[in-house]
């Protein structure tokens, strides 16, 4: 693969066995997999990360705030979780570069699709923080707009709850549920399957953008995804 857009939720940033809301040996293990990754000769990787590890715009609207003042909020985490994956990859000798939907030049560069380009052409992992820069979205929407935008080849969905694809139904609750290997668009619609959320699906759909599904956590992964190999769900 050429140019990729990879993501990340915020939870893939905590830990479990931590109460810290980002946890530095869980952000390392990120970059380290991601820093490797690169090395795969000529690909061009972006970054869209999710901001629920901090707030989440849907959590605030349920207790009564007002949902685009909520929504605003988990997009400043979005920018934070960026700074953070942004270091520990740099640490890793892959230059980064930030590029935020919402202005705050003193912390990231502002979102210019021709500049991503560049820097991605310049081998640069480029991580694209506050979402669209729109309340009532997920980031799984700037996810697939932005992968549109520079025209990657793919979307690679990373989870980190030990699901390695996507399944009939949840398998820590239904053992026996079936996993796919690959599936449609229209199929993920029909089965009301939660790849992402809805808007995203109907955009990778409309734009003929794949999307793999993938555990991002397990050791190797990311890199036989990049590789072209058949980990977790395509779904096209």
């Amino acid at each position: 693969m050429r140019r990729v857009v990879l993501k990340l939720s915020g939870e893939a940033l905590a830990s479990s066995s931590s109460v810290e809301t980002i946890d530095a040996t869980t952000v390392d293990y990120l970059a380290t997999e991601i820093a490797a990754s690169c090395e795969l000769g000529g690909l061009e990787l972006a970054v869209v990360v999710g901001g629920g590890n901090i707030w989440r715009g849907a959590t605030g609207a349920m207790a009564g705030m007002n949902r685009a003042n909520s929504d605003l909020m988990g997009m400043l985490g979005t920018v934070i979780n960026a700074l953070a994956l942004q270091d520990a990859i740099e640490s890793h000798g892959r230059p980064t570069r930030v590029m935020s939907a919402i202005d705050m030049n003193q912390v990231a560069e502002p979102y210019i699709r021709r500049r991503a380009v560049r820097h991605l052409e310049k081998g640069r992992v480029v991580i694209f923080a506050a979402g669209m820069g729109n309340p009532y979205f997920t980031t799984d929407t700037p996810a697939a707009q932005r992968a549109a935008e520079i025209e990657a080849e793919i979307v690679l969905k990373g989870t980190h709850g030990g699901v390695d694809g996507v399944y009939s139904a949840d398998p820590k609750l239904f053992p026996d549920a079936t996993k796919f290997d690959v599936l449609s668009f229209d199929e993920v619609l029909a089965k009301d399957l939660r790849v992402m959320d809805l808007t995203a699906i109907t955009f990778c759909k409309d734009n003929s953008l794949p999307l793999r599904v993938f555990d991002l956590m397990a050791p190797g992964n990311l890199r036989r995804a990049l590789a072209g190999e058949a980990v977790g769900t395509l779904v096209k």
